[in-house]
């Protein structure tokens, strides 16, 4: 089994090949903490500022040599133990395993929502704070942020639905940070006939006499396949073809009384990207599982986890764009082409500008929807409404952005960005994963549409967004009439345009939205470059444009700091 580890970085003037290996992404990244004063309490932030401070000089080095060990030596499924007794496992790498307990021990991601004490601070922290220390971990490690997540938003579906019985069961175990004591989660939905369209699940549930139902069937793709705790979808006898017959279960890999119980990984997928994390295919032999909340109320139930899940996707796409834009600047200082750093040469600002305005579009957009969420939970009158359609555009838009900063970043490293030396290329393969998992591009897009009529969502946004201009000293040109075109076009949506267009106005109130929240961040936190790129969003990517008009103007320096000083490296 390989190790990787980087070779540390030659000071400036001798980097014929720049490496940022090493560099602490959280002092890279001074905007980063700006923003936080806005979306955290003082205190809080204060409190979190040295865990975030280590947590970037780990994401930098250690954790990023651990995460190119675990993508190299992927999981294997091990079907027997070395006497012949069949007991399945699953073999990591011990890379995979010391990122575990950074993630979910050292700095309790998948606990820190759900109670107090997790780094030193007495009460559950708000959705900002797990998703600032995400944004900085996945900048390293994409693979395990999913398990992470899944056990996190697991957690919180069996706490919204669950019996009082399951929750005292097993919320400790999904809430500790002892490794040897923690139950991981998953969701286990996909079937071969029914991925997106949820009605044709066909895994069935038979009653048991002691009240608990027998699962059988297959999962075709299981993410964290052996998980300790699964949400799964199934039809309980003599229900109702369509969605309306599926339930949501709750399914232990061990029961209760220690024995495993009755359903098999068949074997482990091959995958693109995140191959440090096991997914799998799953066969149900009467399986023991709880039903949770009402029967025929899975899918409503399971939304709750997927949204989470999607918040998340958000999040871990923002964060690799962070990740592929300080590399990409980082380079582009660097490195001597025709007599100047490239950062200098006007196509390549151009290349560089452009990737940071959807890097900064998807951070703003998170921070905005985790605000969103914590007044959801709170039970802030139309805080939901916000969220429900926030969440879909996060997701819908970040992750396609992702696939496209990734790639411009691998092209500014040049050929070395194609081998797997350096993190590009893993961070273009983990980048497609977003605009598939939790739903493709079009389920999310109609989504958003669905978030509009179902839950009067449109017109939460519309408030939410004019509530953002009227804090805003100065408005920003162009804004309030592009904004009234967005929602329109999105009604029409709603309308007589149909669902062919759900995609076209995801895309333009994302793109309002995050422009909008710019705007406001810059003048919130002092911080002016965001007034510019909120006009770059408005002038690249929603403004009427002639693509044979010559377009002049610069990209201000401001814009593209290198990474590399600002974290006082070499």
């Amino acid at each position: 089994m390989t190790i990787i580890r980087p070779n540390r970085p030659a000071p400036v003037g001798a980097e014929a090949v720049p490496d940022s290996h090493g560099l602490n992404l959280w002092r890279a990244d001074p905007t980063l903490a700006a923003l936080l004063r806005l979306y955290l309490p003082r205190d809080l932030l204060d409190h979190l500022t040295p865990h975030l401070d280590r947590l970037g000089g780990l994401a930098g080095g250690r954790l990023a040599e651990l995460a190119a060990t675990a993508d190299v030596n992927p999981p294997e499924l091990v079907h027997r133990t070395r006497r012949g007794e069949d007991a399945q496992s699953i073999a990591y790498h011990p890379a995979y395993r010391e990122m575990e307990r950074i993630a979910f021990g050292e700095y309790g991601l998948a606990a820190l929502s759900h109670r107090g004490g997790v780094l030193g601070w007495p009460a559950p922290m708000p959705a900002a704070a797990k998703y600032a220390i995400t944004y900085l971990f996945v900048q390293a490690e994409f693979g395990l942020c999913c398990p992470v997540s899944m056990t996190d938003s697991l957690t919180r579906t069996l706490r919204r639905f669950g019996s009082a019985e399951l929750i005292e069961r097993y919320l400790p175990m999904l809430t500790t940070q002892d490794l040897d004591d923690l139950h991981q989660g998953a969701m286990f939905m996909t079937e071969q006939g029914a991925g997106s369209d949820i009605a044709n699940t066909a895994v069935t549930a038979a009653p048991n006499a002691d009240g608990s139902w027998a699962l059988t069937g297959e999962k075709w793709f299981c993410s964290n396949a052996d998980a300790e705790l699964a949400m799964v979808l199934a039809r309980p006898e003599g229900a109702p073809a369509g969605i309306k017959g599926v339930s949501l279960f709750l399914l232990p890999r061990v029961l209760p009384d220690g024995t495993p119980n009755r359903y098999r990984i068949v074997r482990l997928k091959e995958k693109l990207g995140t191959r440090s994390m096991a997914s799998g295919e799953i066969t149900l032999q009467g399986a023991t599982a709880w039903m949770i909340g009402e029967p025929g109320a899975g899918m409503r139930q399971m939304a709750d986890m997927v949204n989470n899940s999607r918040l998340s996707n958000g999040v871990r796409a923002a964060g690799m764009m962070r990740k592929a834009v300080t590399e990409a600047l980082y380079i582009a200082h660097r490195r001597i082409a025709f007599g100047a750093p490239i950062v200098t040469l006007p196509l390549m600002r151009r290349q560089l500008a452009k990737m940071l305005v959807r890097a900064e579009q998807a951070r703003t957009m998170v921070f905005q929807t985790a605000e969103a969420l914590r007044r959801s939970d709170a039970g802030e009158p139309g805080a939901y409404a916000l969220l429900r359609i926030l969440t879909p555009l996060l997701k819908f838009r970040a992750c396609r952005d992702a696939r496209v900063v990734t790639g411009d970043a691998m092209e500014v490293r040049g050929g070395c960005g194609y081998i797997e030396d350096f993190p590009d290329a893993r961070l273009v393969r983990d980048a497609h994963l977003g605009s598939i998992w939790e739903g493709t591009s079009n389920i999310v897009a109609l989504d958003v549409l669905r978030a509009a009529q179902r839950e009067g969502s449109l017109e939460a946004l519309e408030a939410h967004l004019a509530a953002l201009r009227a804090a805003t000293p100065e408005p920003l040109p162009h804004l309030t009439h592009s904004t009234e075109r967005a929602f329109a076009l999105a009604r029409h949506a709603l309308g007589e345009g149909g669902p062919v267009l759900a995609r076209s106005a995801g895309t333009a109130l994302y793109n309002i939205a995050s422009a909008t929240a710019l705007a406001w961040e810059a003048a919130m936190a002092g911080l002016p470059e965001r007034r510019e790129l909120a006009a770059m969003v408005l002038a690249h990517r929603v403004l009427p444009r002639d693509p044979l008009a010559p377009e002049g103007g610069t990209i201000p320096d401001a814009l593209l700091p290198d990474p590399g000083a600002m974290a006082g490296a070499r």
